[in-house]
C-alpha cells in the first residue's frame, strides 16, 4: 500500500511701522508674498530590478539600501506593485483580499524574471510593505523579492552573487529534481537531492495551485492533497491515472507556510515517492515499463 507524508514654524516675528521713511529698494511692503510655496511631501517607494542586503517585511526609507547585484546579497526586488481601489484604513494584513491581489501579481512577475514558476525550484519569494507611518501618510506599494534558498526542506535565505533573472533557463542547478528522502519511522526527516542517475527514492514532478482552500481545510484533508499531487505523477511519468497507480508510486509534498498561504501563496510542491524500489533514472515520460505496478 502506497503512503504519503505529507510644520513649518515661523518664530521671533516682529513688525516695525516706520513713519516719513522711504521703503527699501525694491521692497513692496508685503513680507510674505514673495516666499515660495512649499513642496508636497514626496512619498518614498523603495526601486525595482536591483538587489538587498537583508530580507525585512517592511521598508523604511530611512533603513533604505541596496547593494550591486554582482556582490553578495539576501535578495533582489523584482517588482514593485502598487494597491489600488483600497478604502481607508490600515495596511492590508495576511489573509486580506489585497494582500492575495498583490502576491498573485509578484508571483507572475517573479515567473517572467525568471523564466519559469519559483515553486520548482530553491528560491523563495517575499512581499515587502511600507511601515505603518509610511502608510498612515499615503503610501500603497509593495514590494515583491525573490531569494535564493538552502534547500527544500530549509527555505531560509543564502547569500549569493549574481541577479536572478533568467536563472530557471536551460540547465539550472537552482531547479528540483531527484532526491534521497530520510525518514525516521513513518516521518520524513529531510529529502537529500541527488542526480537523477545515482539511487534515489523520488522525483519532483510540479506543482499543483489550491485556489479556494483554508488552511484550516487545507491541513484537514491530506488525502485530497495526496490525490492531487498523484495526478501530477501520472502525467509526469506518463501512466494512467487510475487505481494501479497507488501500486506505481506514491507522493511526497511540501506545501507553503501558514503565514505564505494567508498572504495568497497556494502553490503545493508535489515529488514522486518510489518506497519499495531504488530508481537510477528520471520518471519523466517513462510509461508503465517504465515505471511499473508492483
Amino acid at each position: 500500500m502506497r503512503r504519503w507524508l505529507g510644520a513649518l514654524a515661523l518664530a521671533g516675528a516682529a513688525m516695525v511701522l516706520l513713519t516719513g521713511c522711504l521703503r527699501p529698494h525694491g521692497a513692496d511692503g508685503d513680507l510674505v508674498d514673495d516666499w515660495r510655496a512649499m513642496p508636497p511631501p514626496k512619498i518614498f517607494i523603495p526601486a525595482t530590478d536591483t538587489c538587498l542586503p537583508r530580507i525585512t517585511s517592511v521598508v523604511q526609507a530611512s533603513t533604505y539600501e541596496t547593494v550591486d547585484c554582482a556582490r553578495n546579497h539576501l535578495a533582489e526586488a523584482v517588482h514593485v506593485g502598487a494597491f489600488t481601489g483600497l478604502p481607508a484604513g490600515p495596511r492590508p494584513e495576511p489573509g486580506s483580499p489585497a494582500l492575495r491581489t498583490a502576491r498573485a501579481e509578484c508571483d507572475q512577475r517573479a515567473r517572467e524574471v525568471l523564466g519559469g514558476d519559483w515553486h520548482s525550484a530553491r528560491l523563495t519569494l517575499n512581499i515587502a510593505l511600507p511601515s505603518t507611518a509610511a502608510w498612515a501618510g499615503g503610501a500603497r506599494w509593495f514590494r515583491c523579492d525573490l531569494s535564493e534558498t538552502d534547500s527544500i526542506d530549509n527555505t531560509r535565505p543564502v547569500n549569493r552573487t549574481g541577479s536572478l533573472r533568467g536563472a530557471m533557463v536551460g540547465d539550472s542547478p537552482l531547479v528540483h529534481r531527484c532526491f534521497d528522502p530520510k525518514l525516521i519511522g513513518e516521518n520524513l526527516n529531510y529529502m537529500a537531492p541527488v542526480l537523477c542517475s545515482e539511487p534515489h527514492r523520488a522525483e519532483f514532478v510540479g506543482v499543483y495551485v489550491e485556489r479556494d482552500m483554508s488552511w484550516a481545510e487545507f491541513t484537514a484533508t491530506p488525502g485530497v492533497t495526496h490525490q492531487r499531487c498523484m495526478a501530477l505523477i501520472a502525467a509526469f511519468a506518463a501512466v494512467p491515472n487510475n487505481s494501479d497507480l497507488a501500486y506505481r508510486a506514491g507522493s511526497i509534498y511540501y506545501p507553503p507556510s501558514q503565514r505564505e498561504w494567508e498572504e495568497g501563496d497556494r502553490g503545493v510542491r508535489c515529488f514522486l515517492w518510489s518506497d519499495d524500489r531504488q530508481l537510477t533514472r528520471s520518471m519523466r515520460g517513462v510509461g508503465p515499463q517504465g515505471l511499473p505496478a508492483i
